[in-house]
């Protein structure tokens, strides 16, 4: 089978699997929320830097891969923050490059509660090689470049152990139409829902972190995502994440003052899963680091 005809047949094998996912979709939101809500930026009181890397359904060419850079400074003066999000998806023929500035900013409510809010703006390029398929089929002859400004917003209620949060990090007024063979989801409306909670003390040997996502967008079916997380001695963090797509990952993460790496391995329980073999899962790996040292670490939340 040619290179062309094999990405033809993953695409369309994998249409169902990719209409049941979110795009930017990832399994340790948990430790770094900031891509999908800006606004959980404001928790940490440090500035960091976060990088992931994700590849699904490895072994077969062509799978989608993803890579989302993020970092941001605080603004202490006005309790706020500032900075970048850098997202790159992939899959099959298809690119899709953002890029976002933020600005975020929290006002306390009570002791310890505060209710932050943030706006995002930057572009959206999407790209598609229908051309590199198959030049000669009129079908795959014409190749699909456009650019978007892009515009969002985050709303986070927080305290230094818990946190609900929504956020609308790409707001668009059209769809893509027909340009896409995914029905143009890169360029539909995308509501997140978020929360966490962090039980035990500062200084405790095990504290534990339930956390979910779920993400609602129009044309795809709903998918949330629920998960568990063991933090050992501040440091070693041991979770589990199950998806309603019928995928499950196991997540592990190492975490000091100023440096955390995690990673984690999703699979398929369904034979419905594109990636339902073990020997076609998807690994994605994480690492941040935070300029600085707080009293509290709050990293874990």
């Amino acid at each position: 089978m040619g290179r062309a005809a094999g990405i033809v047949l993953l695409t369309i094998a994998g249409s169902q699997t990719v209409e049941a996912q979110q795009f930017f979709s990832y399994s340790q939101y948990m430790n770094n929320l900031t891509p999908l809500n800006s606004a959980y930026s404001l928790i940490d009181k440090s500035g960091s830097l976060n990088a992931l890397l994700r590849k699904q359904w490895t072994g077969i060419e062509g799978s989608p891969s993803t890579f989302i850079f993020n970092g941001n400074l605080p603004i202490e003066s006005i309790n706020g923050a500032a900075g970048l999000i850098v997202m790159n998806d992939q899959f099959a023929v298809e690119h899709l490059t953002e890029i976002n500035g933020f600005f975020a900013k929290g006002i306390q409510l009570a002791n310890n509660q505060f209710l932050g809010v943030s706006i995002n703006a930057g572009i959206r390029r999407y790209v598609a090689n229908y051309s590199s398929l198959d030049a000669i089929d009129p079908q795959f002859r014409n190749d699909v470049r456009e650019n978007k400004p892009n515009i969002g917003f985050g709303v986070l209620y927080y305290s230094d152990h818990h946190y609900l949060g929504v956020s609308v990090p790409e707001l668009s007024i059209r769809d893509l139409g027909n340009a896409s063979v995914q029905r143009a989801d890169f360029f539909r409306n995308h509501f997140n829902f978020s929360g966490a909670y962090l039980f035990g003390k500062e200084g405790d040997d095990v504290r534990a972190k339930p956390a979910a996502l779920a993400t609602y967008t129009k044309g795809v079916p709903f998918v949330a995502d629920f998960s568990t997380t063991l933090y050992f001695k501040g440091t070693l963090g041991i979770g589990l994440n199950y998806r309603t797509n019928s995928e499950v990952s196991g997540i592990l993460s190492v975490t000091s003052d100023i440096i955390k790496l995690g990673y984690s391995y999703q699979f398929g329980t369904s034979a419905t899963n594109l990636g339902g073999r073990l020997s076609n899962a998807t690994h994605e790996v994480t690492l941040s680091y935070r300029f600085g040292q707080n009293t509290v670490n709050k990293s874990i939340l």
